[in-house]
């Protein structure tokens, strides 16, 4: 049987939704997964992504806008650029958030507990010049 673990992109999300994250909130190598919901800055229509994320206090969870090391922001990243307000799900709790880049006196610590869920993000920062973001995600 195939699980979220198996699965990258729409299928994760998918399969995600469908179980409200019984399948999909615990991913590889430990990480948890939450669905961002934004709004496509062209489209105008919803997109979701499946993304590691760790908590940073009750009211607010870090992601990082790596998108694997290109020098290229991921799509989600420039949604939330120019509309930061969005909605997240949890397992089976959604519900609204505003998104901003951590301060650069953040950043280092909001970092270190995001490489410590995923090492590859340093890996990841060697390959470009673009300084890769910690996005914060306030529940709104």
């Amino acid at each position: 049987m195939t699980t979220a673990k198996d699965l990258h992109g729409d299928p994760h999300v998918e399969r995600y939704l469908e179980t409200n994250g019984e399948d999909g909130y615990h991913w590889r190598n430990g990480t948890k997964i939450l669905i961002l919901f934004t709004k496509g800055r062209k489209s105008g229509e919803e997109r979701s992504h499946a993304l590691i994320f760790e908590d940073w206090n009750d009211d607010a969870h870090l992601v990082v806008a790596s998108k694997g090391g290109t020098d290229a922001p991921p799509a989600w990243f420039l949604n939330l650029q120019d509309d930061p307000t969005a909605e997240i799900q949890i397992k089976g709790d959604r519900f609204p958030v505003r998104a901003r880049v951590a301060t650069d006196e953040e950043k280092p610590e909001m970092w270190a507990k995001m490489t410590a869920a995923w090492p590859d993000y340093d890996d990841y920062q060697s390959k470009t010049d673009r300084v890769i973001p910690v996005v914060v995600l306030e529940r709104a």
